[in-house]
């Protein structure tokens, strides 16, 4: 077992996961079953992965072809341990061109050997609080003389950009007229 439960144990101990499939043992003893939402429809297998890799997937999950003649690898689910229980679960996340983003998926195993598959969607990042208008912005600080765009003053002179180190451009000597340019 790798890792700690990455928030869909407690997910489904709340009642919050919604249950998206289900997989049952075939005659050969592999989990196969349908995983169905409102955008993705698909008959779905899991192949194990044999290797000596510590971070390799537990499973490779298979979804069956349109035509229903080949499977085609669309994700991997790798095994966790719930904190509080102990019990294990598998967690990845499966994609498909079809599909705008990759779905996280868990699968949880019954008393019967089948696996039942939930889904979460990521939390987002909080964002701010709407302002409804403009009187419930925080008040403006004073203007300071730095503040060129204060209403109550005149921008500074200049580009703003302080003043030049460079050397003043050579102007001819006085006397001296400029050659005009050649037009051909």
């Amino acid at each position: 077992m790798v890792g700690s439960d990455s928030g869909f144990e407690r997910i489904r101990r709340s009642g919050m996961s919604m249950n998206i499939g289900n997989l049952k043992l075939n005659e050969q003893g592999t989990p196969v079953g349908r995983i169905v939402t409102l955008g993705f429809n698909a008959v779905v297998a899991l192949r194990e992965v044999n290797s000596n890799n510590e971070k390799a997937p537990a499973f490779d999950m298979m979804g069956l072809s349109a035509d229903r003649r080949t499977w085609v690898k669309i994700g991997a689910l790798w095994e966790y341990s719930a904190n509080g229980s102990g019990e294990s679960f598998y967690s990845g996340r499966l994609d498909d061109p079809a599909l705008d983003k990759p779905l996280d998926v868990a699968l949880f195993r019954q008393e019967d050997g089948s696996f039942n598959v939930s889904w979460r969607r990521p939390q987002r990042k909080r964002e701010m609080p709407a302002m409804g208008n403009d009187s419930a912005l925080p008040p403006m600080p004073p203007a300071g003389p730095e503040d060129e765009h204060a209403a109550d003053q005149t921008p500074a002179s200049g580009d703003g950009l302080g003043d030049s180190t460079a050397p003043a451009p050579k102007t001819p000597a006085r006397g001296k007229q400029q050659k005009e340019p050649e037009t051909v």
